[in-house]
């Protein structure tokens, strides 16, 4: 039985095409009680997994000394918005090695825009 027939999947269109590498900031919905707020987390998405439903990916970041990584499901209606900062330049689908680096060695290079998108975005 595939999960996908019942219930309705539709796509949230707050969210960019992401790959690994990419430098995102990510609002999710964060409950409180009976209060509602946006909560930012910032980081290096590490591992990006296709599917229907269970589609997901995973940023890391480094918060007062200690690596962080929190996992989002791309059709969770608790996923506000992804914005895109940067674009590394990787060649591997999952980072996992990224957590045993620290400081310089942890950067990524950015990706070279083409031409075309610089004119677009100017």
């Amino acid at each position: 039985m595939n999960v996908a027939s019942l219930i309705e999947v539709r796509t949230n269109p707050n969210i960019p095409e992401i790959a690994p590498g990419d430098t995102v900031k990510v609002r999710a919905k964060v409950v409180e009680g009976d209060r509602e707020r946006i909560q930012l987390f910032q980081g290096v998405v590490i591992k990006v997994r296709h599917g229907a439903v269970n589609a997901n990916f995973t940023v890391r970041r480094v918060a007062y000394g200690v690596g962080v990584e929190r996992t989002f499901f791309l059709q969770s209606p608790l996923l506000d918005g992804v914005e895109v900062i940067r674009h590394g330049k990787v060649r591997r689908a999952k980072l996992h090695y990224l957590r045993g680096r620290s400081g310089k060695a942890a950067r990524l290079k950015e990706k070279r825009v083409a031409r075309e998108e610089k004119k677009a975005q100017s």
